[in-house]
């Protein structure tokens, strides 16, 4: 199997595929005899993973790790803009700024440039397509976690919109809290949304015993699959703004049991925008 070329951003590791190079490798993965399991960076991931190193081995060692956000673009085509030729005083001086203008702003205004990354792949519409495409191909689904019954709404509307659509089973609960043995169906794929890094954890510690083919991560994509959270026009989307958008529709998210404010968690895109000035920065020196 035949992996995609990878772009490294402050220390996390990102595939340069379309959706449709990630459908045609998940592909692959199915019809291979080993385990596989698919990540979905975005800046948050990034400025968790700098903290967790475990978090950001399960990154980088995931079979596939899609661009899901136009600030990962963003910040991929910065990092390899080359400002050697400007006189080094001036490049120490101006860079962070011109990086912080630059990944904070290019998102709205230079999304046609942004080719050092391919496409924005977001986990939301990679499993709606892989849902699809297992219709089409007689894969079975697993549906695993969600609240509020987020996982059965899921699932109806899946079937509803995918009629041939083989869901092997659904759960809220996580199956080991009861018993250390698996109690998910043999199934081809398996969606996981307990949000990161929670997830991605759960299917690396547990991946070689469940009769899974691959895993992914996806986060609150039950709610948008679902309306409870309505995602982004895609004006919005285009000009890199989704994140906006979800703190003013939802200023509130519910994780574990509890309500926490969106704009705390948020801050971790305005410290990715100026750790990724910075970085671009040293790497300026350090070519210079």
């Amino acid at each position: 199997m035949q992996k995609p070329q990878r772009v490294e951003i402050l220390g996390v590791k990102f595939d340069d595929v379309t959706m449709n190079n990630a459908l045609d490798f998940v592909k692959q993965m199915i019809n291979d005899t080993q385990k596989h399991y698919i990540v979905t960076p975005n800046p948050e991931f990034v400025i968790k993973a700098q903290k967790d190193n475990s978090f950001l081995t399960i990154l980088n060692n995931a079979d596939l790790a899609i661009p899901d956000g136009i600030g990962i673009l963003a910040a991929a085509k910065y990092l390899s803009k080359n400002f050697s030729s400007i006189p080094r005083p001036i490049r120490v001086f101006l860079s962070p700024i011109y990086g912080l203008l630059y990944v904070g702003f290019s998102t709205a205004f230079k999304q046609k440039n942004l080719d050092t990354l391919a496409e924005r792949v977001t986990g939301t519409d990679l499993m709606i397509n892989l849902c699809k495409l297992a219709s089409q191909k007689g894969w079975s689904v697993y549906l695993l976690g969600g609240e509020n019954g987020a996982v059965q709404q899921t699932r109806r509307v899946l079937t509803e919109s995918f009629p041939n659509l083989h869901i092997s089973g659904s759960s809220e609960q996580d199956p080991y809290l009861t018993t250390d043995k698996y109690q998910i169906p043999p199934s081809d794929l398996l969606f996981v949304a307990y949000g990161a890094p929670t997830q991605e954890k759960w299917i690396t510690k547990h991946l070689n015993n469940l009769p899974v083919k691959v895993a992914m991560g996806v986060g609150g994509a039950f709610d948008f699959i679902t309306g409870k959270q309505k995602r982004a026009p895609l004006f919005i989307q285009k000009l890199g703004l989704e994140w906006f958008w979800r703190l003013i529709t939802q200023p509130k998210y519910r994780t574990g049991g509890t309500k926490k404010w969106r704009w705390k968690r948020q801050l971790a895109i305005i410290k990715f925008v100026y750790l990724v000035a910075i970085e671009g920065m040293k790497t300026k020196e350090k070519t210079g």
